[in-house]
């Protein structure tokens, strides 16, 4: 099924056998019942005469139907179609999902990309029958019952949490879209959320979300490769658990049978949606590792991905960061690079509100700290040093964006624009940051040694197109 359009016989029959490979890229509608549901849902399947098919969340609850309550479409993975498309469409569902249209509205979400909201709004249409603003607001819609049915948080924050900018706003929309209110799905969840009108929680205390995953999702790989490139003051990982310190506090990720928990204890539940966006970018939750496989399996690569079934690209918390660590890698070890980064955020990172000794206790500095702060006698040369301050000059005034906004090609283009940025600290670059599933290192020398041993020639590597960042981590973890 292509990721542009719904064939109705094949939806039917995923909807029919719960496959679970459809999860997250369509909703099935029951006009009988007007709710719409995973195609994994546990109800009887309705009859083909009764049900439509969409594409996004927002189209069918624009279309007047309510997220069922059995099958919970708040927790579907997303689209891996999306996940993948670096166009203007996927771009900005990107950065709704990262809060940009809450921060900024519609129309700051047109800016970040560079075009008219009018063209904007005309997109989404052509695309989803929706336009960004209803994506918007069905995201809010849908974070906020996740937390109003797995977590103790009061409604008031929870409508805060979920990027609503009043009560009065969330309870109107709650109750026009899905017929009920806030307080009235609390009434009815389990778990936490129904020990929320006896205690509610103290300001700073763990919140826990879970963040569902498709399978296989080789969860050893993924916490490795993170534990590896922990920095210290920043990160504390294992292959079990990932920390991090955030603005406002530190988040944990643990991997649970069919989900990732995320515990979130911060002073600020208001950027909750975009901390659960970069952690579900950060551990790749989204991808498709059925079409990865079944392309990169055909090659020669075949037994390496029959060994890491469900292998993933980990991506990072922030395009600037995973940037910095990109340079700052430059033909060192990887314990090399730690430490020099380590070095970095102690000297130019901010303290973590609420960190003690057990948490990470710095912030990684933000592009204007970096510009501002001395990075001599940290160990880097003087031109990684003049490299870190142009990278973060030109993030810093607009002109590269490593979140999302702009178009990975073009914004490979700026970076090799940037004097000691050639072509694989921007292909890494865009392998992790812009999440470009087709982007190869270019000249790595760990993928050279790795198809040389298994008798793989470079001809190779056009036949891997277009998971070729898959590839190459298939490689660099057969080492």
């Amino acid at each position: 099924m292509s990721p542009l359009e719904l064939d109705f016989e094949s939806c039917y029959r995923a909807v029919s056998s719960r496959d679970a490979r459809f999860d997250g890229r369509f909703y099935t509608a029951v006009t009988t019942t007007r709710i719409y549901c995973r195609p994994i849902c546990p109800a009887r399947t309705p009859s083909s005469r009764n049900v439509r098919f969409y594409r996004h969340a927002a189209s069918a609850e624009a279309a007047g139907f309510r997220p069922c309550k059995r099958c919970r479409p708040e927790l579907s993975p997303g689209d891996p179609g999306w996940d993948v498309r670096g166009d203007l469409v996927g771009r900005a569902l990107r950065l709704i999902d990262d809060g940009a249209a809450d921060e900024r509205g519609v129309a700051g979400l047109a800016g970040r990309l560079h075009i008219t909201e009018r063209h904007l709004h005309r997109l989404f249409v052509a695309e989803l029958g929706v336009g960004p603003l209803a994506v918007a607001r069905t995201k809010r819609l849908l974070l906020a019952k996740q937390l109003l049915t797995e977590t103790a948080l009061p409604v008031t924050d929870v409508g805060f949490a979920a990027g609503f900018g009043s009560v009065r706003q969330f309870n109107a929309a709650m109750r026009e879209t899905y017929g009920f209110t806030p307080s009235e799905l609390r009434a009815t969840a389990g778990g936490p959320a129904r020990a929320a009108g006896a205690q509610s929680p103290r300001v700073g205390a763990p919140l826990r979300l879970r963040l569902h995953r498709r399978e296989p999702y080789d969860v050893e790989g993924v916490f490795a490769f993170l534990a590896a490139r922990a920095i210290p003051g920043l990160e504390v990982a294992t292959t079990a658990s990932y920390s991090r310190a955030v603005p406002g506090g530190v988040i944990t990720l643990t991997p649970l049978p069919g989900h990732i928990a995320l515990d979130v204890a911060v002073d600020d539940t208001r950027q909750l949606a975009r901390l659960v966006a970069r952690c579900r970018r950060l551990l790749d939750l989204d991808a498709d590792p059925g079409a990865i496989a079944e392309a990169l399996g055909q090659t020669s690569l075949r037994p390496l991905v029959e060994a890491r079934p469900g292998l993933r690209v980990p991506g990072t918390f922030d395009g600037f960061e995973l940037a910095v660590r990109a340079v700052v890698g430059q033909q060192i070890s990887v314990a090399g690079a730690r430490t020099l980064l380590g070095r970095i955020v102690a000297r130019a990172g901010r303290p973590a509100a609420g960190a003690d000794a057990t948490t990470p206790a710095l912030l990684f500095p933000s592009p204007e700290q970096v510009l501002e702060a001395d990075l001599q006698q940290l160990g880097l040369t003087g031109r990684r040093v003049l490299t870190l301050k142009e990278l973060a000059a030109r993030v810093a005034d607009g002109r590269l964006d490593l979140d999302g906004g702009q178009e990975p090609a073009e914004a490979v283009e700026a970076l090799l624009d940037v004097p000691g940025i050639g072509p694989w600290t921007a292909s890494y670059i865009a392998l992790r940051a812009l999440r470009d599933p087709d982007a190869w290192p270019t000249g790595d020398l760990v993928l050279t040694k790795r198809m040389a041993a298994l008798g793989i020639t470079d001809d190779h590597i056009e036949r891997w197109r277009p998971w070729r960042a898959y590839a190459a981590l298939h490689l660099w973890s057969s080492s």
